[in-house]
């Protein structure tokens, strides 16, 4: 006698479960990928291979993505054009370090206090528009922008203490292009070097310091072996960082591949938000390593002053620039009228 429970286990589930290997044997081999990130092994191992293994396994054969780290397969400031190229399929990065040719290039990374808290870039990207300009100004060059997240903030992490902006001139500090460009009026001389090479510039001296993370990643990466303070002031309180595709490779996935890849993308961000909010306060206050300074408050104003009026320059170099600007602007206004907890004074 045929129950309506043995029914559904035998028929409809049965069923179900055959659609759903359907796929898999239909393709014969998997879609593959090769993925490579800005980060080196040790950083990669908590900010991009948790996501990527757990695609990986979802995608049950169907699909699977390589990963690489930092210069694996090409320099990370080539990542741009090796994707567009299709001779990598897709990069985790900023925009800022792999040289990309786009109007908001100048965005990506560390743009001067645009941000103050890890949250800010989500909501900037999802409720304010910038993600509609993101994929706008990608697909004009042949690259899907999958998805954008807030990546750590951007300390200065230095050899000699650090306790005002007079101490800042004519340190060597490897940073970002932009970071770098709206450091150097504070006597800041930006250097940029192959990310693996930095822990044995400072350990030469051909660096002072570094300016591309927070105290997370610093002990993470071993750079607290060859620094001995960490600098509380930040320029920018959440890094703006993104995943990417060749568009030709995008398009050849079918739609269930192109929400997973975007489910466990998003998945990475949130992951690292988490590893980075508790980290920074856990190694600032338990971390055996760093001693912390801070440049005063009042000093610090003036550089927060030199970022709006650093906001204008980029703002009048493009439409397209000026419409992001806009954003910025407006976005934190509300946050600063909104007060506790948005913004503190």
């Amino acid at each position: 006698m045929t129950t309506r429970r043995k029914f559904l286990t035998s028929g409809v589930l049965a069923a179900g479960a055959s659609t759903l290997a359907a796929p898999v044997l239909a393709q014969g081999a998997p879609i593959k990928w090769r993925l490579q990130t800005y980060a080196g092994a040790a950083l990669g191992a908590e900010v991009i291979k948790p996501a990527i293994d757990m695609f990986n396994e979802i995608a049950a054969g169907q699909m699977e993505i390589e990963l690489y780290y930092a210069d694996q397969l090409v320099p990370t400031g080539e990542l741009f054009q090796a994707m567009q190229r299709g001779t990598i399929d897709a990069v985790q990065s900023d925009d800022d370090s792999m040289a990309s040719p786009t109007e908001v290039t100048v965005f990506g990374g560390y743009f001067p206090f645009a941000s103050r808290y890890s949250l800010d870039v989500p909501v900037l990207f999802n409720k304010y528009g910038l993600g509609e300009i993101w994929d706008e100004e990608y697909a004009k060059v042949g690259v899907k922008h999958i998805s954008a997240g807030a990546w750590d903030p951007c300390h200065f992490s230095t050899k000699d203490p650090i306790n005002s902006l007079e101490d800042l001139k004519g340190k060597r500090v490897f940073t970002f292009p932009t970071a770098g460009r709206f450091l150097s009026q504070f006597g800041v001389i930006p250097v940029t070097l192959p990310w693996e090479d930095i822990e044995v510039a400072m350990q030469t001296g051909e660096l002072d310091g570094i300016a591309w993370s927070g105290i997370t990643e610093v002990y993470t990466v071993g750079w607290s072996n060859v620094t001995n303070h960490f600098l509380t002031n930040n320029i920018s309180g959440a890094w703006i960082g993104h995943f990417f595709a060749n568009m030709d490779r995008w398009k050849e996935l079918p739609q269930h591949l192109q929400t997973l890849v975007k489910v466990c993308f998003d998945q990475s961000h949130m992951h690292r938000q988490q590893w980075y909010w508790g980290g920074e306060a856990d190694l600032r206050v338990n971390g055996p390593k760093l001693k912390l300074t801070t440049i005063p408050d009042d000093e610090w104003a003036t550089v927060e002053a030199a970022a709006h009026t650093f906001w204008d320059e980029i703002g009048a170099e493009s439409e397209t620039k000026a419409k992001v600007v806009a954003i910025f602007k407006e976005y934190n206004a509300v946050m600063e009228k909104a007060g506790r907890p948005y913004r503190y004074t």
